[in-house]
This record gives C-alpha cells, sequence and structure tokens, in this order.
C-alpha cells in the first residue's frame, strides 16, 4: 500500500502535523470507561476500528498497533526510554521521495497489514520533533488519554475541557471551600 507523507498540515490555521489525529486514535484507544480500562483493540469491532483509521483490521495489525501504543504511552509519560519495539516496526517500511514542481513529498512503503503502525510511528516522531513537549498525558489522574497541546502558551493540561478540566476544575473548588469552610 502506498500512503504520501506530508510533513506539515495548516487546519484551523494552527500547524498540524500529519497523522496527528491517526496518532491520538491510537494512543487513545484504552481509555478509562466508568473507572473501568479498556481497549478498543480487544473489542469485537477492533477491526472495523483499524479499517476507518485506513487499515486492514487485521489480527497482525491490531496486535502491532497495540505494541506501538504501549510503547509510545511509556515513553510520553516517562516511564520509559525504550525504543527497540518502534524501530522493529519500521524495519521493513520504507520512504521513498518523489520529486514534482511543486517540491520533494515522500511515499510510505510498507506490508498492508504494517503500514498502520508505521504511520503511527512516524506521527509520534514528527509531533515529537515539531511540536516539542505538545504531546502528553491528561493532567487527571484517572484518566488514560493523552492530548497534543496547541495552546500558544502550551499549557493544556487536559484531554477535554469539558470532561476532565471541568472535572479537576470542580474538585479544586470543592477542595478550597471545605478548607475555607
Amino acid at each position: 500500500m502506498v500512503h504520501r507523507v506530508v510533513w506539515r498540515v495548516k487546519e484551523e490555521g494552527r500547524a498540524v502535523v500529519e497523522d496527528e489525529e491517526l496518532l491520538l486514535a491510537v494512543l487513545n484507544s484504552a481509555p478509562v470507561v466508568d473507572g473501568r480500562p479498556t481497549d478498543t483493540l480487544d473489542e469485537p469491532e477492533a477491526a472495523d476500528w483499524a479499517r476507518a483509521l485506513g487499515g486492514c483490521g487485521t489480527k497482525g495489525e491490531r496486535d502491532r498497533l497495540r505494541r506501538v501504543r504501549d510503547a509510545v504511552q511509556a515513553l510520553v509519560r516517562g516511564g520509559s526510554v525504550e525504543v527497540g519495539g518502534l524501530a522493529a516496526v519500521l524495519d521493513r517500511v520504507r520512504l521513498r521521495p518523489e520529486v514534482s514542481a511543486a517540491g520533494v513529498s515522500w511515499r510510505l512503503e510498507a506490508a498492508p497489514d504494517e503500514e498502520l503502525a508505521a504511520r503511527v510511528v512516524l506521527a509520534w516522531s514528527r509531533v515529537t520533533m515539531e511540536l516539542p513537549r505538545r504531546l502528553r498525558p491528561c493532567a487527571n489522574e484517572e484518566c488514560n488519554l493523552f492530548l497534543v497541546d496547541h495552546s500558544r502558551p502550551g499549557t493544556a493540561r487536559w484531554c477535554s475541557m469539558a470532561t476532565c478540566g471541568n472535572r479537576m476544575k470542580a474538585r479544586t473548588h470543592a477542595r478550597k471551600r471545605r478548607s475555607e469552610g
């Protein structure tokens, strides 16, 4: 399968790294729901989910995605510096340059069930290099999700202001009220 790699895309006036949404979808595929950890890659619809992301949905592809997800999550959380598993995902893929009047673009060449995991690793690398320290876990310790902070000051803390942000602010407010009372 061939996938063209574009290094930077503009979206709503902000720089977005290509496949950033794919990276977040895979990183956030193990959310905590009602206090219980879940794993989208273990669900009966996992093959459909992978196909919706541009993959082929095979068990091998989902296993690679799980290994990549777990390795990148550990790296982002600072619990690991191990990159061997990520390097192994890239061992059998190739980026080929294509030159046109518009410039150079890169074509990813990979086996169909290896491409999606490779795209996630490449997206992680690009986000890490182009938006340093902007890929982070949600500050809500009960949440298992990640975010890419596109705020100007780089201070976003929660995966969603509507859920985790409001919850954390409500807890802080309640603690202040208890300590004042």
